[in-house]
């Protein structure tokens, strides 16, 4: 049973984990030498300033990967805890200061909550930020159980999914689900630095959701990009690979030459299809495949109380919403809110929201066959 913690580190995750272990009714001590961010958060409620005067169950060290081994190594010189734990987004090099530091590894178990947000710095924290969502942990065979369990424990107070696995492969997989997206979503961010003001106002919501990670912290972006720079760099050859092909298969397009054209094509219409296919290995809510859905678009003022009162008439149509977005319009008072709903419900749910008075874009109808690609 983990009664206290310590959070080493108070940005957005080690405040975040403070606050929801706080809010089981674990004891939570903050240290951090940021006297400002510690600061801040004990002030949000994420516990109270300053090492503990007795050695507490489990110590949380949200910290940059290099720093996880030194860390460890000071912490337990001073009899912080029992056992330990860290939140880096990469495992393997922290694995490595680790055994390099000379701390008991056997106290020690790597961790990273796959949560975050865009936003940094322990007012951007959420007590909330780690329910449902996965929480790896990466034992070795220095790991005790003792240790292994209190990492559970953690997890599951925190409302998180724990998932074991090696350190390796761990890096690997983060590479394509995490590291690689921010930096395709950055380099795609840069294309606007010189978009005229004219053509930014053509900007919706596709180009809103490609690019918002791409405003997450510099400086801990640095360190995480060093710190799994080959896993990265093997991911983002292997798509400018994909990139080469797709140029010259766009440029194929624009030839006389009919057979080149339908060759580039096809070339096309494979790389979407294969978008699409690995788009859906992506599981949706508990873990299970994305069901097919139909989006219902609706038209709302931006005023207090009008997304709540579109989603309470949704509720009383008995409409489970499976996901939604906000497209704001540019120099306009409204949004077009996107509710996808199962493709069953969507053209009752649309009639419905219409009759009481909302405002629905015309649903598309299904086709029985895809459409051609053009050539």
């Amino acid at each position: 049973m983990i009664r206290s913690a310590a959070v080493v580190g108070t940005g957005l995750i080690g405040t975040s984990v403070a606050l929801a272990l706080g809010r089981r009714g674990v004891t939570v001590h903050l240290i951090d030498e940021n006297e400002s961010a510690v600061r801040t958060a004990a002030s949000l409620g994420a516990g109270t300033v300053g090492a503990p005067p007795d050695t507490v169950d489990l110590a949380v060290l949200a910290v940059p990967p290099a720093q996880v081994g030194p860390a460890l190594a000071a912490h337990q010189a001073r009899g912080l805890a029992r056992a330990y734990t860290d939140v880096a987004s990469v495992k393997a090099q922290p694995e490595r200061g680790v055994a390099a530091s000379g701390a008991d590894a056997g106290a020690f178990i790597g961790g990273h909550p796959m949560a975050g947000r865009e936003r940094s710095g322990p007012l951007a924290a959420c007590a909330t930020l780690f329910e449902g969502r996965s929480w790896v942990l990466t034992p070795t065979a220095l790991t005790s159980r003792d240790t292994l369990n209190m990492a559970l424990m953690m997890v599951a107070l925190c409302g998180a999914v724990p998932v074991v696995m090696d350190s390796g492969a761990h890096d690997l997989a983060v590479a394509r689900v995490s590291h690689t997206p921010h930096v395709v979503s950055s380099l795609l961010a840069a294309r606007l630095l010189h978009l005229n003001p004219d053509a930014s106002r053509l900007a919706g919501q596709g180009l809103r959701d490609m690019v918002r990670i791409a405003g997450g912290d510099l400086r801990l972006w640095t360190d995480i990009l060093e710190s799994n720079a080959t896993a990265v760099a093997e991911v983002l050859a292997e798509l400018g690979d994909d990139l080469q092909a797709t140029v010259a298969a766009l440029r194929g397009l624009s030839t006389g030459d009919p057979d080149e054209r339908a060759r580039s094509a096809s070339l096309l219409a494979d790389m979407l299809g294969r978008g699409i296919t690995g788009r859906d290995r992506i599981p949706g809510k508990h873990g299970h495949p994305v069901p097919a859905c139909t989006p219902v678009r609706v038209l709302i003022g931006d005023q207090p109380g009008e997304l709540a009162r579109l989603l309470v008439t949704t509720a009383e149509l008995g409409v489970n919403i499976e996901d939604m977005t906000i497209d704001h319009s540019p120099g306009q008072e409204s949004g077009l809110v996107e509710l996808m709903v199962a493709h069953s419900r969507a053209h009752s749910m649309a009639q419905s929201l219409t009759e009481a008075g909302w405002h629905v874009q015309r649903l598309r109808q299904p086709t029985a066959t895809p459409a051609p690609v053009p050539v």
